[in-house]
């Protein structure tokens, strides 16, 4: 997830230890004198809630949605955008946004605060209806999705950026199975992102603080 060249892979900022901080905060300052206030909170995403496991089914259904929102385009423009998006899907109510008609979607596309990007609103609106759809089925969306790591998180030993990858045979797996219960925008890549994102995966690198801090949460059992 980039803050400066869609050309950069998408972890490249995540894993910040004390010496990266000074060098992004360095990068990001304007003329030398002022904090970028993106960079600030960018790094407060990367320091509390990025790799933390989550079993909530309205974030699990938000983080889903920024996801697919960002294909294309930096993580950063995503995340200065979220509570825009908050306000526009009904806090990521998931039977709200269900109830989406074409109207709320026309609106949607005049809405600046968000991507107004006619597929990806029209795949949040689809993709409310297939979460639902799991949790009548499961229970839980989130009961349904952690299975994946047979409910625990999988803590990678990520010595550099060179070690990250941007997909793996099981974010493949979870890709085609959301596919074929009707989501969209839920590529492998992008399904890795939310892998890691919701703490399926602790990408966190070794000698990042939060690696450590990550790995010692605990998660509960399914």
């Amino acid at each position: 997830m980039d803050i400066t060249s869609k050309s950069t892979p998408r972890w490249d900022h995540l894993c910040a230890h004390p010496a990266h901080r000074l060098q992004f905060r360095e990068a990001y300052t304007d003329k030398g004198t002022s904090a970028n206030p993106l960079y600030d909170l960018y790094l407060h995403y990367h320091d509390t809630e990025w790799g933390v496991p989550e079993h909530d089914d309205r974030a699990l259904f938000e983080l889903l949605t920024l996801e697919g929102a960002q294909a294309g385009l930096s993580w950063i423009t995503v995340l200065r955008k979220r509570e825009s998006y908050r306000e526009a899907f009904a806090g990521f109510d998931p039977e709200q946004v269900a109830r989406f008609t074409e109207a709320d979607q026309a609106a949607l596309m005049l809405n600046p605060g968000i991507v107004r990007n006619r597929l990806k609103i029209a795949s949040t609106i689809d993709n409310a209806r297939a979460f639902l759809a799991i949790q009548a089925e499961f229970g839980s969306f989130d009961t349904w999705l952690w299975r994946f790591v047979d409910g625990q998180p999988i803590h990678n030993q990520l010595r550099s950026l060179a070690d990250a990858q941007a997909s793996t045979p099981l974010s493949d797996q979870l890709s085609k199975e959301l596919k074929k219960r009707g989501f969209r925008f839920v590529g492998t890549t992008i399904c890795y992102a939310f892998m890691q994102a919701v703490g399926m995966v602790n990408d966190h690198l070794t000698d990042c603080f939060r690696h450590r801090e990550v790995a010692a949460l605990s998660s509960r059992p399914l």
